[in-house]
């Protein structure tokens, strides 16, 4: 009972920060207009859900992550076709790679090309797996009120409502790029991307701030007096509660920063804690009081956008550093140089993973941790 209990409250904590975390990625995009095709909470997966705003929203099988799928993040140059590809698409509604070859008068690798990209855009639905003709269709459509609103004031047609995989008009296809376009994060300026990619380290950070708030300033906190031994209920002006708040981010930065220190990194590590160690400590908090898990939320909180600032991919550290060495060479990096920055960090925190899951074995499981 205690091992199902550790797992649902675990699921809540971990569930609970990955949705504001990613939930501040999404906000971004879609203030700044772009598409975002899928809100998860859980690994990429089988899941259920639904979809509002042409976005998924839903929980996959294994719901102790999540993701928000912004489109038009993939790294290296554009292909060229994309234009006439996306055209030939919505003429066709419904094709396969040697049709849209053929319109387009390219080889089969360019359309194939052009026409991932273009899922990854969320501009059209790729093959499903059991699609053994590799079919791609033209996404469904459904003006929204203020587009109508818009046309009609305007004295123009009212946009029209499509079905995925029908066949549609295209009387500009630069118009229908450009429209396309607009909404990937790519066609962003610089500091558009900047927001999108620290939103998320910035709402963590947020929810610690305002927990210190609550707890500090109006709930108030028991103090004892270590020389009288009286117990004392207290409260801090918000003001001050903010200050407590900062000064344990900066603890967990120098805990963080003190990782790249070989001085100090083995005492990182042996005092840090994998899952495992968080499942324990949500149970023992969870049972001391709602308070006290909310708590331990804050302080998660702190960690997991601290740890995210670490410029290594996929975190979003590392795609912020990566904006920013684009932004100054006027160079985009490629696929592969970005999967091998991303293979080199999972290796690098399974490592880590790997090593605090040993201890907290020993130490939960053994009790003969040190």
């Amino acid at each position: 009972m205690d091992i199902v209990l550790m797992i649902l409250y675990v699921s809540i904590l971990l569930g609970f920060l990955v949705l504001i975390h990613e939930g501040g990625h999404y906000l971004a995009s879609r203030a700044f207009g772009v598409r975002v095709t899928e809100f998860m909470i859980g690994f990429p997966g089988p899941g259920i859900g639904f979809t509002k705003w042409g976005t998924k929203f839903g929980v996959t099988c294994v719901p102790l992550g999540g993701y928000a799928k912004v489109c038009g993040m993939e790294p290296g140059e554009m292909s060229p076709h994309l234009e006439s590809v996306l055209a030939a698409m919505y003429r066709r509604g419904t094709a396969n790679m040697e049709d849209i070859a053929q319109d387009c008068g390219i080889s089969n690798d360019d359309a194939l090309a052009a026409l991932d990209e273009l899922v990854e855009w969320g501009s059209i639905q790729g093959p499903t797996k059991k699609d053994k003709f590799n079919t791609y269709r033209a996404m469904a459509t459904r003006p929204t009120k203020g587009q109508i609103k818009r046309a009609e004031a305007a004295g123009q047609p009212v946009p029209l409502a499509y079905e995925l995989g029908q066949p549609r008009l295209v009387d500009d296809p630069h118009a229908l790029f450009e429209s396309e376009y607009s909404q990937q994060y790519r066609s962003l300026p610089f500091w558009k991307r900047t927001v999108i990619l620290l939103a998320g380290i910035a709402v963590n950070l947020l929810f610690a701030v305002l927990v210190f708030v609550v707890v500090y300033s109006i709930v108030g906190v028991d103090m004892t007096n270590p020389q009288t031994g009286e117990v004392s209920h207290i409260t801090m002006s918000p003001l001050r509660s903010v200050e407590v708040g900062f000064a344990y981010i900066g603890a967990v930065v120098q805990m963080v920063v003190s990782l790249f220190n070989p001085q100090t990194a083995a005492d990182v590590v042996s005092n840090s804690t994998s899952v495992v160690g968080i499942a324990v400590m949500s149970k023992t908090y969870a049972e001391a009081g709602l308070l006290e898990f909310v708590f331990l939320m804050a302080m998660l909180s702190v960690s997991l956008g601290i740890m995210n600032l670490l410029p290594i991919p996929p975190l979003d550290g590392g795609r912020f550093v990566i904006e920013i060495f684009q932004k100054l060479t006027r160079k985009n990096v490629s696929t592969r140089a970005l999967s091998y920055m991303s293979a080199a960090g999972m290796i690098l925190f399974l490592g880590f993973f790997a090593i605090m899951v040993n201890q907290d074995v020993q130490r939960f499981v053994f009790g003969n941790w040190g």
